[in-house]
């Protein structure tokens, strides 16, 4: 069997990483490259918040070629919606065959992508899907995965956890209600060592800022 050719939708985050491990180990798929949208205005990833300098950092320990999508910032979804056509019509002309994403269980986000690309003539996989995520949340802890939580929504958890180290006392200490995983927007996460990459990414956790009702943990670079 000719392996498929697989672009991954790359958030930054331990999800998208955790599903490239599980890629990485298939005969299946030859993962060609990492795709990630950017805040135009602000040079950072989506939700993560993640300087760009470091997405490079990434796809450079995953020895992938990276496309970065700049998205205007507001980013209505009509906008969003044309650019990423535009992009699915350029991979799909590469001979890109299918797209990862590191979705967990929100059917409402999984149906959005599979309509999204119907007629690209791209097939979206997803990994992950359905595994229960306290189970896989220590799975990706256990395998070595290491990531700090670059960003936390106040309403649902508090602001204490942004810059913490998602390892097993950070599981310990997420109230009932909170998914490990944080698959309900409650937190997001940066990648910085892990099974799927050649290398370790060198970092710091910086300022703390509340910005547009959610908390985010500047990583840097050391």
């Amino acid at each position: 069997m000719t392996p498929k050719k697989t672009m991954l939708s790359w958030s930054t985050g331990k999800d998208s990483a955790w599903a490239t491990w599980q890629l990485q180990q298939r005969d299946d798929i030859e993962l060609v490259g990492a795709l990630c949208t950017i805040n135009q205005t602000h040079q950072r990833t989506a939700m993560h918040a993640v300087r760009v300098e470091l997405l490079k950092a990434q796809a450079n320990a995953l020895d992938l070629p990276l496309t970065i999508i700049e998205l205007p910032y507001p980013c209505s979804n009509e906008q969003y919606q044309q650019i990423m056509a535009k992009a699915t019509s350029e991979m799909r002309a590469l001979g890109v065959e299918q797209m990862s994403f590191g979705d967990l269980f929100l059917e409402d986000i999984r149906q959005y992508r599979i309509d999204n690309m119907k007629d690209s003539g791209i097939e979206p996989i997803f990994p992950l899907w359905k595994k229960p995520t306290a189970a896989l949340a220590r799975e990706m802890i256990a395998g070595g995965l290491k990531s700090v939580v670059t960003c936390v929504d106040p309403k649902q958890l508090d602001a204490s956890f942004a810059g913490r180290e998602f390892n097993e006392s950070f599981l310990a200490d997420l109230p009932e209600g909170v998914d490990p995983c944080g698959e309900n927007g409650e937190f997001h996460s940066f990648v910085y060592d892990g099974p799927m990459f050649r290398h370790r990414i060198p970092i710091e956790v910086g300022e703390v800022v509340e910005r547009d009702g959610f908390v985010f943990a500047d990583v840097v670079k050391c």
